[in-house]
Order: C-alpha cells, then structure tokens, then sequence
C-alpha cells in the first residue's frame, strides 16, 4: 500500500509541476501576444498618417509647384510644340482653328495623325 501511495504521490507532484509549468508559458504568450497586439496598433496608426501624409505632399498644385521650381517644366503651348514626322523630319506648329462645340463639329473634325 505505501508503494501505491509513493507512486500515486509522484504521479501528483508531476502533475502539478506540469499545470505550473503550463501556466507560466501561457502567461508568457498572453504577454507577448498582447505586445504584438500593441505593436499592430502602433504600426496602424503610423501607416494611416503616412498615408494622410502621402494624400497631402501629392496634390495637384504642390507637383506643378515643384515642376516648375526645381525641374524648370513649363506649360506646353503651340509656340514651343514642334512635331515629328516617321521619317524624322520636324514639322512646324500649325496653327489651329478653336474646337467648335456640338456633336455636328466633333463629326467633321478629321481623325488620325498629324502629318
């Protein structure tokens, strides 16, 4: 009888050395699961104002701005448009008549490529 009480005694401290065991790894986890969590949060937030960022450094007025001060860009007109041919030939501007309006004027203007 004393062998089964040792042996079921052992079996008992095992256990419970195992229950702790598991308890301690699950707290760790919770704990890292939950750094993580924070973690998400903390790159979501960062992600939005980059975004927010990017909507405002991006808008129309800004790019023209910089095109013009630091690329030197200027608006094209037909005064400094000049056009290739296939042969390689530079055509000059032709000037054109102002588009007329209406479905009759979009019927008459010819289609296709410049000569």
């Amino acid at each position: 009888m004393t062998r089964l009480n040792l042996v079921l005694l052992v079996a008992v401290m095992v256990s419970a050395m195992f229950v702790v065991r598991t308890q301690y790894e699950s707290r760790l986890l919770f704990t890292e699961l939950d750094r993580a969590v924070a973690e998400s949060r903390r790159l979501e937030t960062e992600h939005q104002r980059l975004q927010v960022e990017k909507r405002a450094q991006a808008t129309p007025l800004r790019i023209e701005k910089l095109a013009r001060d630091r690329l030197q860009m200027r608006t094209t007109t037909p005064a400094i448009t000049q056009y290739v041919t296939d042969g390689g030939a530079i055509v000059p501007p032709v000037a054109e008549p102002a588009p007329a309006t209406g479905t009759a004027a979009a019927a008459q203007r010819p289609s296709g490529r410049r000569p």
